[in-house]
């Protein structure tokens, strides 16, 4: 079933929050972070969404519970994080989708994940729904477009796109990613509760399944009370699939365990997807126009409390 040039092997962070000494402490932890998966054979590297935020522990303490007030003082960051995700991926020859960074956009802030090729070259995706906390506490904004990447691999390209967290709650953005070629759907998350960890999970594993391809969900890990940013965050690291002919009845690839970091290293053989796509049990991906089109308007049919006589 393999094709030649269909596999992928892709490395999903469960990425712990650290109080950091310096700087030195955080390019020497990302360093040793990215070396491991590199060692491993990983072409793909995913950190979670706002796994940068551990930088706020190098701001003056009085900014570590300020939300609005982190904002500006994390931009003095900004050019070294992306000079050390370039210089990593060029090291490793790996593509990085690094950790999403909130950044200065207009008179605002976005939640944006960098993405890096193995040459070092960048680009990004934003976040385009934000959830109850970064639009009424933080004023993070929506970003705008979507994006998928390709990605060099030897004898072929992989074509990937980003949903960060609560994007994966949503179809339509997913769609549009897989109508634009992407086989891959990476989902960074961070999420306080296992709730909000069991949303971004199921909502990746519906994205899977109504696209007929996979979703790696990196989530971040933080017991971090000195900062109100990202005190507490939960999940486990995933890799989905549709459920169907050569891949897992559960539609669970891989997975780590609870609150367990360290990377989740995995090889998604393409030719699978693709196969499902074409001659699966169900061929939810030749259908989804006939999905959105035939139900129509739902008609509302009272059901009466005592039959006519």
């Amino acid at each position: 079933m393999t094709e030649q040039g269909s596999v992928v092997r892709a490395a999903a962070a469960a990425y712990p929050v650290d109080f950091l000494e310096g700087w030195a402490a955080y390019e020497a932890k990302l360093s040793r972070w990215v070396g491991e998966a590199a060692a491993q054979g990983a072409q793909l590297l995913v950190f979670p969404e706002y796994s940068p935020l551990e930088l706020i522990s190098l701001l003056p303490r009085d900014l570590h519970h300020d939300v609005l007030g982190m904002r500006p003082a994390l931009q003095a960051f900004l050019p070294e994080f992306l000079a050390l995700h370039a210089r990593l991926a060029r090291q490793h020859g790996v593509g990085i989708v690094a950790g999403s960074y909130p950044v200065a956009q207009g008179e605002g802030f976005v939640n944006r994940a960098y993405v890096f090729g193995p040459g070092g070259t960048q680009a990004h995706q934003d976040k385009l729904l934000m959830t109850r906390f970064e639009a009424e506490e933080w004023a993070i904004a929506p970003g705008e477009g979507v994006r998928v990447f390709d990605l060099p691999l030897p004898g072929w390209t992989l074509r990937f796109g980003i949903a960060i967290c609560y994007d994966s709650e949503f179809p339509t953005l997913a769609r549009q990613l897989a109508e634009a070629g992407a086989e891959l759907l990476v989902v960074p998350s961070f999420t306080g509760s296992r709730a909000g960890y069991t949303r971004v999970r199921v909502g990746s594993m519906a994205r899977a399944l109504e696209n007929q391809c996979y979703a790696l969900h990196a989530p971040l890990i933080a017991n971090a009370p000195w900062t109100y940013a990202v005190e507490d965050a939960h999940g486990a690291a995933g890799i989905y699939a549709p459920a169907d002919n050569g891949l897992p009845a559960d539609g669970v690839v891989a997975q780590r365990g609870w609150n367990e970091a360290g990377w989740l290293v995995a090889d998604l053989d393409l030719a699978l997807t693709r196969h499902v796509r074409a001659d699966g049990h169900v061929l939810n991906w030749r259908d989804r126009q006939i999905g959105q089109s035939r139900p129509g308007p739902a008609e509302v049919v009272p059901l009466a409390a005592e039959v006519p006589a």
